[in-house]
This record gives structure tokens, sequence and C-alpha cells, in this order.
């Protein structure tokens, strides 16, 4: 194994790299789409079924329990039976986990196939992390980690614009039918091109293998794993209050819903480049000290909330935010990657991301209890600023592997 590592890191990237880290790309984008398409035909939904709005938040609920367990429980097999086989089983449950939600015909059936398709999602995310991290060399893993998940918000991107081009046409059953027929593709493109990590070919499949949770929680690992689940849980709660409420504090800030609409599509776009951009300078920089600026200015800039409320540059803001927060974070899944080796690397990445999954549900939720009770939107924004200082300063003390 030791032969393999110091072969990838002393020799250029070959084509067979570069083509996974492709794939893996795009299976990410294929991920940000399936993902955000429930939000974009959601208020189709609720005009045809003729039911309430708040019926379908347990619908967004049931997605992200989905993708929770998905990183929790089947990313975990990819230590034990391969990367590729866990990618494979992974893009058939979300192909058909999204062909069968267009087929629902009442809200329980909705809640079922979107968890279902939220534990493919949860799944392929930490298994193509774990991939890609073991396919680069060491001097560009992070930069090519990060490349391959700002697949996700372009594809949330594409999500918005195909989605109503769809919807101008068609039903919205149609919107599901087109995305899964799309993800049904990448199933041969997976089995004929993705070839198992080395890694884990070559590691020793031994005692450790058989209880890869409990070696997070291993006296070397202990104190890495509780300060990743914190950063992860604290920058996951305010991307998700940004994600869940950006439309809303916007047109309650006096600008229009069609720049509410807008604002959801710049802060993907700041996302892709902050994501790409992180990458970069933690190649160049060190990756904890880049994802500690990123997340820094994230919380300053929420903490300035006041100064752009009701303007233009509300826009401007959430794209900077979009850029900040989303490329801190997703420097998170580099830190995961550099923390555990291969026996139990898959394992460590969900686990991260399943406690992450848990802020991404509290902090929604906090946020509208916050609102409902009175707090004015800069206070709301000064406590989630705060989150994202924690998640900073944490992720700076975690000890991995340069």
């Amino acid at each position: 194994m030791v032969k393999i590592k110091n072969y990838i890191d002393s020799y250029p990237s070959n084509f067979r790299q570069y083509l996974i880290i492709l794939i893996c790309f795009f299976l990410n984008l294929v991920d940000g789409v399936d993902v955000l398409v429930m939000s974009y035909t959601a208020p189709v939904i609720v005009s045809s079924w003729d039911i309430a709005s708040d019926s379908l938040g347990v619908v967004f609920s049931s997605g992200i329990l989905g993708m929770a367990i998905g990183a929790l429980l089947l990313a975990s097999y990819a230590d034990k039976i391969g990367r590729k086989k866990i990618i494979l089983i992974s893009i058939i449950i979300i192909s058909f986990g999204v062909i069968l939600t267009g087929f629902s015909q009442n809200l329980y059936q909705l809640i079922i196939f979107r968890f279902f398709s939220g534990v493919g999602i949860g799944s392929m995310l930490a298994t193509t992390v774990s991939l890609v991290s073991e396919c680069s060399p060491n001097r560009s893993k992070d930069f090519w980690v990060s490349f391959v998940l700002s697949g996700y918000p372009v594809g949330a991107i594409l999500a918005g614009y195909l989605s109503n081009l769809i919807l101008a046409n068609f039903s919205w059953e149609s919107v599901f039918f087109i995305f899964g027929t799309a993800s049904l593709v990448f199933i041969p493109i997976v089995y004929l091109f993705i070839s198992e990590s080395a890694d884990f070919l070559n590691t020793n499949q031994n005692k450790i293998q058989n209880k890869p949770v409990l070696s997070l929680f291993s006296e070397v690992y202990f104190n890495k794993t509780i300060k990743l689940w914190m950063a992860f849980f604290f920058s996951f709660a305010c991307l998700y209050f940004l994600i869940s409420w950006i439309p809303k504090l916007v047109t309650e800030s006096g600008l229009s819903l069609k720049l509410g609409i807008y604002s959801g599509t710049i802060f993907n776009l700041g996302a892709f480049f902050g994501i790409i951009t992180q990458g970069y300078f933690s190649t160049k920089f060190g990756l904890k000290k880049t994802i500690f600026c990123f997340l820094l200015l994230t919380s300053v800039i929420m903490m300035q909330i006041d100064f752009f409320m009701g303007t233009n540059f509300m826009l401007i803001l959430f794209g900077i935010l979009g850029f900040s927060i989303q490329g801190g974070f997703v420097g998170l899944y580099s830190v995961a990657a550099r923390i555990y080796p291969s026996e139990f690397k898959t394992t460590g990445i969900g686990w991260g991301i399943g406690a992450g999954r848990l802020g991404a549900v509290i902090g929604p939720l906090a946020a509208g209890i916050f609102i409902v009770s009175g707090l004015g939107i800069s206070t709301i924004f000064l406590i989630f600023a705060i989150c994202t200082l924690i998640s900073a300063v944490v992720t700076y003390f975690i000890s991995i592997v340069k």
C-alpha cells in the first residue's frame, strides 16, 4: 500500500485518474439536481394536489433523513465491499428513487420515495470523496476533492433552470421522470470506467475492518472525530439556515419575490467559485488555514447583515456568503479524508456527514422558532455567525495528515 501511495504521489496523474475525477464530478452534479428538484416542483405539487404547503415540510425532512442514513450506514459498506460497488448501488437507488417519485399519488408515497432517494444521495457523496482522495496525489488531493464536490452547486443551478423549462411544457411528474432517466445513464458509465481504489484493494482487511465505526473512537482518532463532528454540525446548521431562509429573508427585507428566487441561484453560483477557490488555496497555503479563513469571512459578513438589509446589495451579499460558507464547508470533506486511513475512510467521512445532517435539521428549525419568537433578522444572523465561527476554530485545531 505504501508503494502504491508513493507511486501516485511521485508520478503525474494519468488519464484513468482524471476520468474517475470527472465522472465523480458529474455524479455529484446529479446529486445536486436530485436534491433540489423537490424544491422547484413543490409549488406545483401543492397546487395540483390541493394540499397545504406545510405538508411538504415532512417530504423535505424525509429526504434529509435519508441522506443521513445513507451517509451513516450505506457508505460505511464501502470500507468492506469497495468504493465502486457502493457508488453503483447509490446511483441505482437515486435513479429509481427519483423516477418512482414521479409516480407518487399521495403525500405518503412522496415521503417514502424521497427518503429512498436520499439514502443514495447521502452514500454517494461520502463514497466519491473517499475514492477521489485515494486516487489523487497528495500534492493536489484537496483541490480534486473540492472540484468533485463543486458539481453539487452546479447541479442545483441546473435543477432550477431545467425544472422551470420542463414545467412550462409538461407536468411535474415529467421533471422526475426526465431527471431519474438521465441518472440511469451513469450506471454503465460507473461500471465500465470507474476502477476500484488501489488503496482499498491493497489494504490488509484486518480486525479493525470488521468494526469501522468503533475505530472512529479509538484512542488515536477519538479527539479528531469529535472535533470533525462539531465542525460539520455547526457548518451544516449555518449552511442549511441560509439555503432554507434566503428567499424569504430577501423578500421580507423589501425586495421582490423574483429577486428572492434569484438569490438562491446567486448563492449556488457563489458556492461553485468558492469551492474551486478553496481547493486551490488549500493546495497552496494549507487546508486548515484556508478553511478557517473562509468560515471566518462567513461569520464576519453575517455579523454585518444590518448594513445590507433592504438594498440590492443583499443579492451580492448572498453570492459572497455562498462563496465563503460553501468553500469552507466543503473543505471539511478533505479534512475527513486526511484524518482516517483507507480501512475506515468512507465510514469516517460518512459519519461526519451524518453528524452534520443533524445540524442541517436543527438549523432551519431553530431559525423558524427564532423568527416566530420575534427575534430580528440581524440577531438570528449573529447566532448563526457564532456557529460558523465555532466551526472555523474547531477545524483549525484538528490534527490531520499532511
